[in-house]
């Protein structure tokens, strides 16, 4: 066994859901580089590079949070008339 392969960092996939990994992957957008990144990042898809693998993830991760934020604010008030629950969303101006 080679003693680079025993000093290498380790090998890990990359999760969208640990904050520690998605402060990684901004470290590597401001500075450009992995080199200081102590762990590195897996591909789970041999049909694209890294990068383009982490945006992926990112762009998922960041629209699923979005718009389950909008569904909890969607406000459930009581009807006093019939005694049914309703949805009522805030309105929007356009």
């Amino acid at each position: 066994m080679s003693i680079l392969y025993l000093r290498s960092r380790p090998a890990i996939a990359f999760d969208v859901n640990d904050a520690l990994h998605r402060e990684y992957y901004y470290d590597f957008v401001k500075n450009g580089t992995w080199g200081h990144c102590p762990v590195r990042f897996m591909a789970e898809s041999l049909n694209t590079d890294l990068v383009t693998h982490i945006n992926q993830k990112m762009l998922e991760y960041y629209v699923r949070q979005e718009f389950e934020n909008v569904r909890k604010k969607t406000i459930t008030k009581k009807s006093t008339a019939k005694g049914t629950l309703r949805t009522v969303r805030k309105k929007q101006s356009v």
